[in-house]
């Protein structure tokens, strides 16, 4: 329905749920490559684009981190992290938090610094020039040890005031997220927010949630999806007020299904569900695009859009002025921003 596309993309956005290693575009890829003077297997963008063929977690994850290799110097990390934010500025989006993994380039040489560095350059530019604001979420890598987590951690607190979270991604099999407790413990005390990934449809994906909401203690779950699975875990998410981080494009790729009529099975009992990218470089689909796809497969109605907008910037990790001046901005476009049908 072309006026229920034009309301998405004239709608105020948040983005809770993009990682920056994933919005590595392959024409970027290249650019950067042939800065650092590394050869890479394909022979064109296109071709690399095409060789995108996914069919689960672990098929991704292995050409997401083979991709990271170009990435080498502040300026590297500078100009990812751009060329994600000029667009996410072109799509409405007023505020994000962006996933980075450290882990993925301090194993490969790339001082902790240099990644920082970069993205808080390419951070503070786009507040100057677009007054899009962003915070980062540090991710820890699963498939790894907590030893290994725990020393990334503690590499951080110099740069606190640059990361409002600590998140946990990566392969989940045989990784649940009580190996990470006292890791997580530590960046609790240390004043971080927590989230962790609890993929879709992932071995184990109930008790692994149940050990982000009973072992952890999460302020989020990324992801999420099969909560409901349980209703019990599903009545606790909604009596904390907690948010799910949910990115029907890479579900597709990665599950087979977008998960559309869970995500509005989770909006009408009231979970604070929300509609993000991922990966969007690797599965073909931004903020716009994955609203899109919710919209369509799930008939969501005007009204749905809107809330899921009110969802993400409420569970922000936001002072609440802020969040407030955002939530008044949704409400002026809800009152004069489009029809968007019934």
């Amino acid at each position: 329905m072309p006026e229920m596309t034009e309301f998405i993309r004239g709608l105020p956005k948040a983005e809770l749920h993009v990682h920056i290693e994933g919005t590595l575009e392959p024409e970027l890829k290249f650019a950067l490559a042939g800065r650092n003077g590394i050869a890479l297997r394909a022979a064109s963008a296109a071709d690399m684009r095409a060789s995108y063929d996914f069919d689960d977690l672990t098929s991704f994850l292995a050409a997401y981190y083979e991709g990271m290799e170009v990435l080498r110097t502040a300026a590297d990390f500078h100009d990812l992290a751009w060329a994600y934010l000029e667009r996410a500025h072109r799509e409405g989006v007023r505020y994000a938090e962006i996933f980075f993994d450290p882990q993925a380039h301090t194993s490969r040489g790339v001082e902790f610094g240099t990644v920082i560095g970069g993205l808080r350059q390419a951070l503070e530019e786009a507040w100057r020039r677009f007054g899009l604001r962003v915070q980062l979420i540090m991710c820890l890598l699963r498939d790894h040890s907590a030893e290994f987590g725990m020393a990334t951690l503690l590499q951080s607190l110099p740069h606190r005031e640059w990361i409002v979270a600590i998140g946990l991604d990566s392969d989940e099999k045989g990784n649940p997220p009580e190996k990470f407790t006292k890791v997580f413990e530590r960046a609790r005390a240390e004043g971080y927010q927590i989230t962790m990934h609890c993929d879709t449809d992932q071995p184990n994906s109930i008790e692994h949630i149940r050990q982000c909401l009973e072992v952890i203690g999460v302020d989020r779950i990324d992801h999420g999806v099969n909560i409901l699975e349980s209703e019990k875990l599903t009545a606790e998410l909604k009596r904390r007020g907690l948010g799910l981080t949910i990115c029907p494009v890479s579900n597709r790729w990665c599950a087979g299904d977008e998960k559309t009529a869970q995500i509005r099975r989770l909006l009408e009992l009231g979970i604070r569900v929300t509609v993000n990218s991922d990966d969007p470089a690797y599965f073909g689909g931004y903020i716009t695009d994955n609203l899109i796809a919710a919209q369509e497969g799930a008939g969501l109605r005007a009204e749905d859009l809107l809330q899921l907008e009110r969802n993400a910037f409420e569970i922000a990790w936001l002072p609440a002025a802020i969040r407030d001046g955002y939530l008044a901005e949704i409400a002026e476009y809800a009152a004069t921003g489009a029809t968007g049908g019934p």
